[in-house]
């Protein structure tokens, strides 16, 4: 049993990732708006100077609590790749939703997620502006909490666990990235006819999924593995599912991380079943 399963087999793990996302959360919110100051990256992306404080926060707290464990980050991996990844790894977005955060919106999260075999089966997803974290472990289960920024998780209130809804006859509701919202994407949920669609930004999505508020949120352009391992870990503690569009396995640890396209399902048979 490698050094990361003997820690993964315990529960406290998540306690300690928790604690590393809450405070990420914090140096996210201590800085003033008026400092955010917005830098474009190669790839036309907003990068903040809250996104670099929260990687800081996260990669010290990995460096102590997972020493050795390689570390994929959305803003270090511009410029350092891991030169090998292994079986285990670990996929860190110290602050999704740049976008809602210039815009003043509380949708942006921390994302951290510890990947096992080509599967994320650890989960923290921290909601900085909202006090709220959700997490999962698998064989564990999946919980939503109140926690404010800083905190440790025995300060954590409203503590519940949370679970997927059945698929229901009618009254569908799908979920629809804020930002990235593209044609194929809008004629496949045009097919799914729901009666309702939500817009929403980052990881936010996946953790509605989970507490059984949503039914599916298809995303059909690519996407990087750090901006969704996190949400599908809780999401599938939780009882959902997160497949690619045909309904293969999704696969981390793609060359460039990239994920082409995937499809996240609240109700696992409807994935399965399709």
């Amino acid at each position: 049993m490698t050094e990361v399963s003997k820690v993964a087999a315990d529960a406290g793990l998540l306690d300690e990732l928790t604690a590393i996302a809450s405070r990420a959360a914090a140096a996210i919110v201590a800085i003033a708006a008026s400092a955010l100051e917005q830098r474009s990256k190669p790839d036309h992306s907003p990068v903040t100077i809250a996104d670099e404080a929260s990687q800081d926060v996260i990669f010290e707290g990995l460096a102590h609590l997972l020493p050795g464990v390689p570390v994929v980050s959305e803003e270090a991996t511009a410029a350092v790749v891991p030169a090998s990844l292994g079986r285990q790894f670990i996929l860190v977005d110290p602050l999704d939703g740049t976008r809602e955060l210039l815009a003043g919106r509380d949708e942006f999260t921390v994302n951290i997620a510890l990947v096992s075999d080509g599967q994320p089966i650890v989960g923290v997803v921290a909601a900085p502006a909202r006090g709220i974290v959700w997490r999962g472990m698998l064989g564990v289960g999946a919980e939503r909490f109140v926690l404010a920024p800083g905190s440790e998780p025995k300060a954590a209130r409203e503590r519940a666990p949370i679970h997927t809804r059945a698929r229901p006859e009618h009254a569908l509701v799908a979920l629809v990235s804020r930002s990235h919202l593209d044609p194929a994407t809008e004629a496949y949920i045009e097919r799914l006819k729901p009666s309702e669609r939500i817009s929403c930004g980052s990881s936010l999505k996946f953790c509605q999924l989970a507490e059984g508020a949503a039914d599916i949120y298809p995303r059909l352009t690519p996407t990087s593995e750090w901006d969704i391992a996190a949400g599908h870990a809780v999401l599938a503690c939780a009882g959902g599912a997160v497949t690619m569009p045909d309904g293969g396995a999704l696969v981390y640890g793609r060359p460039g991380f990239l994920i082409p396209a995937f499809i996240a399902w609240g109700n696992r048979t409807a994935a399965i079943a399709r």
